[in-house]
């Protein structure tokens, strides 16, 4: 037996728990076929148990949580939970706690699954978005004044630290020279409007481009991007970008590459624990009936395995799910997949 890993198991809301079980049954296939261990430690957070007790996310557990080698995460949100609640107090909590300073996110079409654009193929939609995860307006500073009245003011500041914006950066020119593709990395503001934050942001990725030689750069206003990313997603490699607009420019591109039943994103520490989950939410219309597409939970867990250094059982993952989607399965949306949830797993296992 080879390595072992201890991996954290949140399997959240809603259909979470459903997709979860998917991801964990190819892993667990993957370990199998590999010779390494998953050593699984499942904790109950998520709605039904802040209604139930009251709690959303300890210092205890996020302590608890540090000692871990991957954190795999399910869905967050309950409808019977005031929106925010449970985002601001588990993923956000989270992600600044274990300083998870990079969101990473595939964009990839796969042959078999349909995309939205007219005329692109699996070979015009392949490029990777970096993240800010922990800064930017996201940080939670700013506030009400004279709340309710009609002189009411409400502020909320984008803060941006060069530590953060250049570690961000930093990643994304070494992601970019390991993934060794186009060897492009484009820079995502609006230096025209913000020209602050975009101001630290521009001179931090041209200052720390004069490392990387082998590296072409670009700079794209995000309204450009947007549009690029629908009218000629191929001129894309790595994307970087602030934690706003990241959110924003990652949900585009999970629709062009065929929804989010098939997309998923890790929250990343280089140095500490990461968390991986597919970007669609907890789904609840869809509790229970074993319908909802479980391949982004399974993506998930393969971008887990890459980033612990399981390099060749998270090929094979992709491997199974790309054969999964070009021969079995009819569509990507929850219901018309051909298959039920618990059979896609199965299939994607049976090919490990």
């Amino acid at each position: 037996m080879g390595k072992s890993y201890r991996v954290a198991v949140v399997p959240g809301d809603g259909t979470g728990p459903e997709v979860i079980a998917e991801g964990l049954k190819v892993l667990k296939a993957a370990s199998a076929k590999y010779g390494f261990k998953l050593n699984l430690s499942h904790y109950d957070l998520g709605g039904e148990r802040y209604k139930r007790t009251g709690e959303i996310l300890s210092d205890e557990t996020i302590e608890e949580l540090r000692k871990f080698d991957a954190i795999y995460l399910g869905a967050i949100g309950h409808p019977d939970v005031k929106a925010g609640i449970l985002e601001k107090g588990i993923l956000l909590k989270l992600r600044f706690a274990l300083d998870q300073y990079i969101n990473l996110r595939p964009v990839k079409l796969y042959a078999g699954v349909d995309t939205p654009l007219k005329d692109k193929k699996p070979e015009d939609i392949d490029f990777v978005v970096v993240r800010e995860n922990t800064e930017g307006l996201y940080a939670g500073a700013g506030g009400f004044l004279k709340k309710g009245t009609a002189d009411e003011i409400a502020t909320q500041e984008s803060i941006n630290t060069r530590k953060g914006v250049e570690r961000c950066v930093r990643f994304a020119f070494e992601y970019c020279r390991k993934r060794n593709k186009a060897k492009k990395l484009t820079l995502c503001g609006k230096t025209n409007v913000l020209t602050y934050a975009f101001d630290l942001w521009e001179r931090t990725f041209y200052e720390v481009a004069r490392e990387y030689p082998d590296i072409k750069t670009e700079y794209a206003h995000v309204d450009a991007t947007s549009m690029w990313m629908i009218k000629n997603p191929e001129w894309f490699d790595v994307i970087v970008t602030d934690n706003l607009f990241g959110d924003i420019i990652t949900d585009l591109g999970a629709m062009i590459q065929g929804g989010m039943g098939i997309a998923a994103g890790g929250n990343i520490n280089p140095e500490g624990v990461s968390m991986f989950e597919p970007i669609g939410g907890s789904a609840p219309k869809y509790t229970g009936l074993n319908v909802v597409n479980p391949l982004a939970a399974i993506m998930a867990g393969q971008m887990m395995l890459e980033t612990l250094g399981e390099e060749t059982a998270a090929a094979a993952i992709e491997k199974a799910v790309m054969k999964v989607v070009a021969e079995k399965t009819k569509s990507m949306s929850a219901g018309q997949m051909g298959y039920s949830t618990s059979e896609v797993g199965s299939l994607v296992a049976g090919l490990i």
